[in-house]
């Protein structure tokens, strides 16, 4: 007959501790399978513990059959084939990927950031509590409307009325974690039979958003006023995805000319939309905010979308789409079985957040942060060896503009060169989805990340990166 210590249990209580030493004396096999185990009474009196402990071990094991009982007979050990350990090879591919993580530069030049410093957490913090403590409980933790909460809808409302000009009803906005899932609920809800475009060079993620979903994309090429017209109208695009206000990664602002060519183009056939993306319409440093396309579409094709990930920190996902009024029947209908993908709690507080005029502040002393941080880079681009190599271009639409460098380096190479450095950054060919250009290297320099007293050696590393063999 086994017997077990109970000096140095491995568990809280002794039924536990003995259930644990059981189990595994009969995975490592020396509880042999069949082989009939010792009565409760006996058991117990051998280890000089109760009854009670015995039977409650036992009752977990026949639970989770280790063993098994015979009436009249009593309980024998369960033939278990276990798992066949992991071969070498397995255990060679767990061992790398627990080796895996993020690598941290210096300086992200290419998703950019926030500073910590700049976000309102006070004032977060105290709209939480306010929601926390005068919410209906039932609702902070039971509601999750598909299109998300009515008070940050209308919250949305008032906020595009105000400040791009947009006539709106709350029903037509839909609250989504993120673009990249509000890009799928728009696939689901446009269909996936449809022909969808991308601006070409365009947003890389997007273009994986789509390819994952298995859609039929085509891409348009640029000119100096956005996407070029002439290729729209040749082709079989019906979905076209544009970002009017600051193209990524170019800057191009659409003037009006071209959007309402664009406007027309999708007018002039049932089932052609435009996905209007404003990304970073808050940060434009220079003269007012570009009108939207929604506010100027008379025939509802311009679905608008943005996010909150930009303005307040990447970490917030919260977004919102603005659904034409004939597209809002149809979501509802088609995919209101979703619940909601962004937790009530924090859609309630940015609702305050608006509607308590912090989310204009903030706003406001974020772009005078960020156009005294893009001096300060400019500045000391200015001052350093690369003024006489670098041409800076579209400095006031965001928070990146494009440095043009006069350098016989390749994309790749500078891209290289720059992560020895500790930088992480993209040049514009890096967009491209076909035919990416020749010639000298673009960069993209989003600077939004970058704090402000690490400017002097983030250009230092650069320079030495593009100057230097």
């Amino acid at each position: 007959m086994r017997t077990y210590s109970f000096e140095d249990m491995l568990a809280n209580s002794m039924y536990e501790h003995l259930y644990l030493c059981m189990k595994e004396d009969i995975v490592n096999g020396h509880l042999k399978a069949n082989e009939k185990l010792p009565s409760k009474r006996t058991f117990a009196k051998n280890l000089g513990v109760s009854n009670t402990t015995v039977e409650n071990a036992y009752m977990q094991l026949l639970t989770e059959g280790y063993i098994y009982s015979i009436p009249k007979r009593g309980y024998f050990v369960s033939k278990i084939d276990m798992q066949m350990k992991a071969t070498k090879k397995s255990k060679e591919i767990s061992q790398d990927d627990s080796k895996i993580e993020k690598i941290e530069y210096f300086a992200n030049l290419m998703d950019g950031g926030v500073s910590t410093e700049m976000f309102p957490f006070s004032v977060w913090l105290k709209l939480m509590r306010h929601v926390m403590s005068t919410e209906n409980e039932a609702k902070l933790l039971t509601e999750r409307p598909a299109g998300g909460l009515y008070q940050l809808r209308l919250a949305i409302t008032k906020y595009l009325k105000q400040f791009r000009d947009m006539e709106l009803s709350p029903d037509q906005i839909i609250i989504g974690a993120g673009t990249e899932y509000l890009y799928s609920v728009l696939i689901q809800l446009l269909g996936r039979d449809a022909v969808y475009g991308l601006e070409d060079p365009g947003y890389t993620r997007l273009r994986a958003v789509y390819q994952k979903n298995d859609i039929d994309l085509r891409y348009a090429s640029m000119d100096s006023a956005g996407v070029r017209l002439e290729e729209i109208m040749q082709s079989d695009i019906e979905v076209l995805h544009i970002t009017p206000s600051h193209h990524l990664p170019t800057g191009i602002v659409m003037p009006i000319k071209r959007r309402h060519e664009l406007l027309n183009w999708a007018g002039e056939k049932v089932g052609r939309y435009l996905i209007e993306d404003d990304y970073d319409c808050e940060f434009r440093l220079s003269g007012k905010p570009i009108p939207t396309l929604q506010s100027i579409d008379g025939n509802e094709n311009v679905i608008y979308i943005n996010t909150f990930s930009q303005s307040l920190a990447p970490a917030f996902r919260i977004s919102y789409l603005v659904l034409p009024k004939h597209l809002v029947k149809r979501f509802y209908d088609e995919l209101g079985f979703y619940s909601g993908t962004v937790s009530c709690f924090e859609q309630l507080t940015l609702a305050r957040f608006l509607d308590g005029g912090h989310f204009e502040k903030h706003i406001n002393r974020m772009r005078t942060y960020y156009r005294t941080l893009r001096d300060s880079v400019i500045k000391e681009i200015d001052e350093s060896l690369l003024v006489k190599i670098v041409t800076i271009r579209e400095e006031n639409a965001g928070v990146h503009f494009l440095m043009e460098l006069d350098t016989n380096k390749t994309a790749e190479e500078l891209s290289l060169k720059a992560k020895e450095q500790g930088i992480l950054l993209s040049c514009v060919s890096d967009y491209y989805y076909k035919n990416k250009p020749e010639g000298k290297p673009v960069v993209v320099f989003n600077y939004s990340g970058i704090a402000p007293k690490d400017v002097p050696e983030v250009i230092a590393r650069l320079t030495d990166c593009i100057i230097n063999p």
